[in-house]
């Protein structure tokens, strides 16, 4: 079973900055390509960013283009959502997301395994 678990939200005013983490814990944890999404209240999930297997590619939806970056420490199990100037509808509750089926690339399709999820909270 995989499991993650994301840490790093909080309350920022707009214009701030955050840095989620999501640590997993599975095997060969390269090989796997992974995903941010996000869910507003009473709004449906949706995709945030993605990054492949290798690293080196990920894909980004057009609200958080050119703010957020994601990046991977392979040797740390840990995917990283660098988040500037952060805008008040950017607050959410972010989860985690990987599949298990390796070596997929950067993709907004959601795959099997979630995180708990964290709070990241804008004010204006």
């Amino acid at each position: 079973q995989v499991q993650l678990v994301e840490s790093g939200g909080g309350l920022v005013q707009a214009g701030g900055s955050l840095r989620l983490s999501c640590a997993a814990s599975r095997r060969a944890f390269s090989a796997y390509a992974l995903a941010w999404f996000r869910q507003a209240p009473g709004k449906e999930r949706e995709f945030v960013a993605a990054i492949n297997w290798g690293g080196g590619s990920t894909y980004y939806a057009d609200s958080v283009k050119g703010r957020f970056t994601m990046s991977r420490d392979n040797a740390k199990n840990t995917v990283y959502l660098q988040m500037n100037n952060l805008k008040p509808e950017d607050t959410a509750v972010y989860y985690c997301n990987t599949d298990r089926s390796p070596y997929g690339k950067a993709s907004m399709v959601p795959g099997d395994y979630w995180g708990q999820g964290t709070q990241v909270t804008v004010s204006s």
